[in-house]
């Protein structure tokens, strides 16, 4: 997850006097590169993750440096650091509040620091971790799309992963992140990774196939889930203009089983758009997580026509609600009240439509057989209307 802020921490205590005095819970915030600034001009041009240097020298009010702090978590940056001792003497206890409620890192050294070499000694370093960074994303990749190349891809992630340990995907998407150019897309990039608090050396985080993915290594199911379910709440807080659905995996033992993972994420996230569902658990998708997970759309649409299609027709013409009737029959356990109750409707309507689908589809519906191959066609039916018309929408 890139190069962060207790990374700058552990290098920079002792050897630069570096204190973290507000934010502690933005700790795990990404680092993609460090600015000085000495006034407000160049914020707006901020893409995400930005780590703001200052002498103070621009600042030197409270009401100046509040306005700074602000601007700075409007635009997603991961922090600030304040060389105290010349311009700013004492932080005001305002600016210090604001970091707190934001989780925005507020860092200072004392004057005597020579910011140039600091500066450069930890540029240094995120440059570094922004190689090993594209390393291994690449080599998840290869994982996710050669799993039978594991001598390879195996090699290239040991020194930075539990191979052997847990592995869990999530994928997030909105539906038209290919279509956005590169630069709106990487804003959008940056500030899911500054909301991905407390993941740091146990994920990694990159752009593939029209989503971004989050892959979580040797973290417990339960960890997982207190990291994501935040994540989804925040960036619908956050991010308000955008339709945003996530698909997480079930846990998978082994590198070797990665593909496995994102292939269950990636049924996820098609049911949680599906659903309009903002997050949605493989594990926890009964039934389809078959449905979702069969990659030959075009054998579930055969499948569903073939014993569908003869109340696709007559509904159709007559607006009749057959379809509905049936997988709400089906769903039931063919209890005639439940039905009725259900769909506002009287018994006798009922038993006469049911009278009716049975005649049209020349089936019984009393072998567990037929019934469980019709449930089954009525839900890929509706899987894929679901679909269908958040494709509509889209376009």
């Amino acid at each position: 997850m890139g190069f962060t802020i207790e990374d700058m921490l552990t290098i920079s205590e002792e050897k630069y006097k570096m204190k973290l005095i507000a934010g502690d819970n933005g700790w795990s915030n990404s680092i993609s590169w460090l600015l000085m600034l000495e006034d407000l001009t160049i914020i707006q041009n901020f893409k995400g993750k930005e780590f703001a240097v200052t002498t103070g020298l621009g600042f030197q009010t409270a009401e100046s440096l509040e306005k700074l702090v602000q601007e700075l978590n409007e635009m997603g940056a991961s922090g600030l650091l304040i060389n105290t001792g010349k311009y700013i003497t004492e932080i005001p206890h305002s600016v210090i509040e604001y970091c707190n409620e934001n989780d925005l890192p507020l860092l200072t050294v004392p004057w005597e620091i020579y910011l140039a070499d600091m500066i450069k000694d930890l540029s240094v370093q995120i440059f570094m971790q922004s190689v090993a960074d594209e390393q291994i994303s690449n080599a998840l990749i290869n994982a996710i799309e050669s799993p039978l190349m594991a001598d390879q891809y195996s090699k290239d992630l040991r020194a930075y992963i539990d191979i052997d340990g847990t592995f869990q995907i999530a994928l997030i998407t909105s539906g038209d992140l290919d279509s956005m150019d590169t630069v709106e897309r990487k804003r959008i990039s940056f500030r899911m990774q500054l909301f991905l608090a407390n993941l740091t050396h146990n994920g990694q985080f990159f752009y593939y196939d029209s989503c971004f993915v989050v892959i979580m290594n040797a973290i417990s199911e339960k960890q997982c889930e207190e990291i994501l379910e935040p994540f989804a709440k925040r960036l619908n807080v956050r991010m308000p203009q955008r339709r945003i659905w996530i698909g997480i995996s079930s846990q998978v033992k082994g590198i070797e089983n990665l593909h496995v993972a994102y292939k269950r994420a990636k049924a996820a996230v098609r049911m949680a758009k599906s659903e309009d569902a903002p997050i949605m658990y493989f594990d926890r998708m009964g039934m389809y997580r078959l449905l979702y997970s069969v990659e030959d759309h075009i054998l579930l649409d055969e499948l569903s026509g073939e014993l569908l299609q003869p109340l696709i027709d007559h509904d159709a013409r007559k607006d009749s609600g057959y379809v509905e009737t049936l997988e709400s029959f089906l769903r039931n356990g063919g209890s005639i009240k439940a039905v009725a109750d259900e769909m506002f409707i009287h018994r006798n309507t009922l038993l006469y439509r049911m009278n009716n689908i049975r005649n049209l589809l020349d089936c019984s519906l009393e072998s567990p057989e037929d019934r469980m191959n019709y449930l089954i066609a009525c839900m890929i039916r509706k899987m894929n209307l679901s679909l269908e018309d958040k494709d509509h929408r889209k376009s």
